[in-house]
């Protein structure tokens, strides 16, 4: 393919390079040929593709935090999510794909952390995109070693009587962490405990927020 025509858009209608010019990766240059020979043999096209591409920029923690609101105040979603997380999302709309999920749920007694040894395996369908920090080799070593310094650096120092459980994601098999409602929410609705889920605390490196901080 001309990829040295780096002034030319491919017949997708995207950039041969990016705008800095710099040589293409060889996963890169994978990518490109086997999204253009798709679009040449009409398996898919270029709409599709761009598509499917808004939809995966669009997802959000949010969409973790509207599971995590309906559990806390749904027992039978909660029992059914713990059971089968991949079902459960795909009841609320969520499309995760083929990927196993498993809801692990804090405890006053336990605390759940998540990380990925490997690379960076992470719940973008219900996530977004994962922080550098869950990506960077530090993480990935320190917290299965040494997880209370690693959580006491985010800010959460847990009391000798907890236990941490670190979960390590795989290829496919992606875990969130259902952090323990804040006291002070009763009566509240989903929509409003949403907003006290955070990003952190579904990865495990926070708590959800307090009421007085909405």
């Amino acid at each position: 393919m001309p990829h040295d025509h780096h002034d030319h858009l491919s017949p997708s209608g995207h950039p041969y390079r990016p705008d800095d010019d710099h040589p293409l990766t060889y996963w890169q240059q994978m990518e490109i040929a086997i999204r253009e020979l798709l679009i040449e043999k009409t398996v898919t096209t270029a709409t599709e593709i761009n598509a499917q591409i808004d939809a995966m920029d669009s997802r959000s923690p949010a969409n973790g935090a509207a599971v995590v609101a309906r559990a806390w105040t749904d027992p039978v979603f909660r029992d059914a999510l713990l059971a089968d997380a991949s079902a459960a999302s795909r009841d609320m709309g969520f499309d995760i794909g083929p990927m196993k999920l498993i809801a692990v749920e804090n405890a006053p007694d336990v605390h759940n952390v998540i990380v990925c040894t490997l690379c960076s395996c992470y719940p973008r369908n219900l996530l977004g995109l994962p922080p550098d920090w869950y990506k960077s080799r530090a993480y990935r070593a320190r917290t299965v070693n040494e997880p209370r310094k690693v959580l006491s650096e985010f800010g959460l120092t847990l009391p000798d009587t907890t236990t941490v459980r670190v979960h390590d994601s795989t290829a496919d098999m992606r875990y969130i962490v259902i952090p323990a409602r804040p006291e002070g929410t009763g009566g509240w609705g989903q929509d409003d405990l949403a907003q006290l889920v955070t990003r952190d605390s579904m990865i495990g490196t926070g708590v959800a927020k307090s009421p007085t901080s909405k």
